[in-house]
């Protein structure tokens, strides 16, 4: 059976503002140093699928961009744009009635578009066991990763660890916990940090939307049946947004009894935000991650992102400071989960050169 990746690419990333913006986000930029976050997950899923059987879900006003950043990696025609966010729901199932639809069945293998993984052949392999067990076992299969600390930044995958195999059955999902709570979960061997990291056939998905999320299936029935006729996208643009917006976490995976994990370590990070970055660059005696044109004086445990200006920093701690053409951000390290609440502001004031 012909295995296929799917990238979700659709996000706004908006916790990267002011680098990141709405048709440049996250995924279109260079964060490593190396290349594009859309290009280096392609190249990193190429392991276990063809580049001509990969796809691409981003929202449409990124879909120019998208296509001139990707040239020569996998086929224009496997970029798919939606009209509007929808969440994961939506964007899963769109995927899934294409590939049914237009290729046939297939081992589905679904990724964000902004995780950092340092250990590719340990992430080869064990995806690789992942697509074996979806195939053999016709399951629901997600990709957990063995936690290394306590986070309270990453929700949780509770199994069994009685079951037979190396892909274990999910017992429950679990949203972020509290310091205390994450301790016991990393303790007691039972859990694992969810990844938002699919693997099943197309087929098996579809059939989970139809008894599980029955809106949104009728939704995106009425698109997959114009697909291939000439009125296809005029379909999906009346169509899709009047699709309910649900994330796949909440709408099937914790609902459904058929959810294997297959718990793993290959160097995963999800880059969600500027705090992040230590994962990409080294980090200097001091505990600063630098990057650009810097001059750091007494700097302690911060990150330093220059685009093009010098940043000069004297006896400060624990801050992001960013520059770019048009903005700077300072911001407390501490609080770099709220940089998206400068963008919700830049809306509200109808700032819009700014996002």
């Amino acid at each position: 059976m012909k295995v296929y990746g799917v990238i979700m690419a659709g996000g706004g990333g908006t916790r990267f503002w002011p680098l990141s913006r709405q048709e440049e986000p996250k995924q279109l930029l260079n964060l490593s140093g190396k290349d594009l976050m859309i290009n280096e997950t392609i190249d990193r899923i190429c392991t276990v699928a063809e580049r001509e059987d990969i796809f691409i879900v981003t929202n449409q006003a990124q879909v120019p961009k998208m296509k001139a950043a990707t040239k020569g990696r996998i086929e224009e025609g496997h970029i798919l744009s939606e009209p509007c966010a929808r969440n994961t729901a939506a964007c899963i199932g769109y995927a899934a009635f294409e590939i049914l639809k237009k290729h046939g069945d297939g081992i589905m293998c679904i990724f964000p578009s902004d995780h950092f993984i340092k250990n590719q052949a340990e992430f080869t392999r064990v995806l690789g066991m992942a697509v074996e067990t979806a195939r053999d076992e016709d399951v629901l299969v997600t990709l957990g990763i063995t936690p290394t600390y306590p986070s309270t930044g990453y929700g949780y995958i509770r199994f069994d660890k009685g079951t037979s195999g190396v892909a274990k059955d999910v017992l429950e999902f679990r949203e972020k916990p509290d310091a205390e709570t994450a301790r016991r979960y990393v303790e007691s061997g039972e859990y694992a940090w969810n990844s938002g990291m699919f693997i099943w056939k197309a087929s098996t998905i579809l059939k989970h939307f139809q008894e599980l999320l029955p809106d949104v299936y009728a939704g995106l029935l009425r698109i997959a049946n114009a697909m291939g006729t000439p009125g296809e996208q005029d379909v999906i643009a009346e169509r899709y947004p009047t699709i309910p917006s649900i994330s796949i976490d909440y709408g099937i995976m914790e609902k459904s009894a058929g959810v294997k994990v297959i718990s793993a370590e290959f160097g995963w990070n999800d880059v969600g935000s500027w705090d992040n970055l230590g994962v990409l660059y080294d980090v200097d005696g001091n505990g600063n991650v630098v990057v650009g044109n810097q001059v750091n004086i007494d700097t302690k445990n911060c990150i330093s992102y220059a685009k093009k200006r010098l940043i000069a920093t004297v006896g400060v701690e624990n801050l992001i400071i960013v520059e770019t053409d048009d903005a700077i951000l300072v911001c407390d390290k501490a609080r770099s989960q709220d940089v998206k609440m400068v963008v919700e502001e830049l809306k509200r004031q109808e700032r819009g050169a700014y996002l």
